[in-house]
């Protein structure tokens, strides 16, 4: 059984969310922010980063930088941007890209659930960004973000979600990068007890993105749980969430630079290379045609490789992702990269910057080999998740990115 709730959202009025939402606060550099927030003034950046409206030598995590949030999130409200339903409300929230269309509900999920293991993780979480989420949670009283889970998809869901796009949406704008965002209302008391049933039978949830979100809103309920032990039910025991069947995910692809060949010659690299994998002729696509290849950018010119068989366990679901493969037959024998969440010879790009991105990095020669991989799928996440295993760092990317700004959980 999995657990979901409606809440009372505070959100933008109608006239207000488009310049509101924003990118979530770990996808753009305070550099990207402060300049999005001088060009927007709505912009929820001033909540979620709000570091960049104050002076650039305040020191990272500094108090008055969730201070200043906490202040900017009550001036919204008193100046008449965001306001609360009156009520609580199930959202059904869509997003379109480049054709594909993805619909979600927006819902609290239960933090006894995420504490539990029912809400699956795929993703170890770092300590610093964790402490930075939690003080943020904690200081201005909300969850300002949602956490991007995925379900295993129900018939049952699907129907009421198809009932609920057929009324005329609360929200619907188009934001700069091209993408369409469109909000539904759910209100109806049988609606929302239908759903409710829905999600009852289904065993376990997966945290598709936003695993320190979800950390954070687990730690700040441990804290409140202290100071208010009589067991009465508490906001705080739930979390944000946006809620997609699994089908409907999109997961592009994430891709390696390495900034040397470890001290080799061009032609023992690529001698090295042949030793560990097939080597693909005529390789003119640039972007892998399926699983267990690689695109691989040097001097100027693209190579196919193939992974061998044996060379890895296709039983094991770490094992046969090729994140995995790529660094146990490569990057860390040949490239020397053998931790690649700490080794600064190595950085990652999302797939949604193209693998041009990965020809520039290096015919700029701020890198000497690129990498592009086949995405990674949401049936291996959740294989993964299953069974209890930790992903390798930097192995799936979402498109669209869920905005933030557009629905608000006050910890009240």
């Amino acid at each position: 059984m999995s657990v979901i709730v409606p809440f009372a959202a505070l959100r933008p009025q109608k006239q207000f969310v488009k310049e509101v939402a924003s990118l979530p606060y770990d996808v753009v550099s305070t550099e990207e922010a402060r300049a999005i927030g001088k060009a927007h003034p709505l912009s929820f950046l001033h909540v979620e980063k709000s570091e960049i409206d104050l002076p650039p030598h305040v020191p990272p995590h500094d108090q008055r930088i969730y201070d200043r949030a906490r202040h900017n999130l009550e001036t919204m409200v008193k100046e008449g941007v965001l306001f609360r339903d009156t009520k609580p409300c199930f959202y059904v929230y869509s997003q379109a890209m480049n054709g594909h269309r993805q619909y979600g509900i927006v819902a609290c999920i239960s933090v006894a659930e995420y504490e539990t293991g029912k809400i699956k993780k795929h993703e170890l979480t770092r300590t610093d960004k964790e402490l930075d989420r939690i003080r943020h949670v904690d200081t201005v009283n909300a969850h300002t973000g949602p956490v991007f889970i995925a379900y295993e998809e129900q018939p049952a869901i699907d129907r009421l979600v198809e009932e609920a796009v057929k009324l005329p949406p609360e929200y619907d704008f188009l934001t700069e990068d091209g993408i369409s965002h469109t909000v539904w209302t759910v209100e109806d008391e049988d609606r929302i007890a239908a759903i409710i049933r829905g999600f009852k039978g289904l065993e376990r949830l997966y945290i598709a993105d936003g695993h320190h979100r979800a950390a954070a809103a687990a730690a700040v309920a441990r804290l409140r749980r202290e100071k208010a032990p009589d067991g009465r039910p508490a906001a705080f025991e739930y979390v944000l969430a946006v809620l997609f069947p699994q089908r409907q995910l999109k997961i592009m692809d994430y891709n390696r630079v390495v900034k040397d060949l470890n001290g080799l010659s061009l032609p023992d690299f690529l001698l090295l290379c042949r030793e560990r994998f097939s080597f693909l002729p005529d390789y003119r696509t640039k972007s892998p045609a399926g699983a267990h290849e690689f695109g691989m950018y040097l001097d100027g010119r693209w190579y196919g490789l193939a992974a061998r068989p044996g060379t890895y366990d296709e039983s094991d679901p770490i094992s046969r992702l090729d994140v995995s493969i790529l660094q146990e037959q490569l990057l860390g024998p040949v490239l020397g990269v053998r931790d690649p969440r700490s080794d600064g010879r190595i950085e990652f790009v999302g797939g949604i910057r193209g693998v041009q991105e990965l020809e520039r990095l290096v015919d700029n020669r701020f890198f000497a080999v690129a990498f592009a991989l086949y995405p990674v799928t949401i049936e291996d996440l959740m294989a993964v998740a299953d069974a209890d295993l930790i992903m390798p760092p930097k192995s799936t990317w979402f498109e669209p990115k869920l905005r933030s700004g557009v629905f608000i959980h006050l910890l009240e």
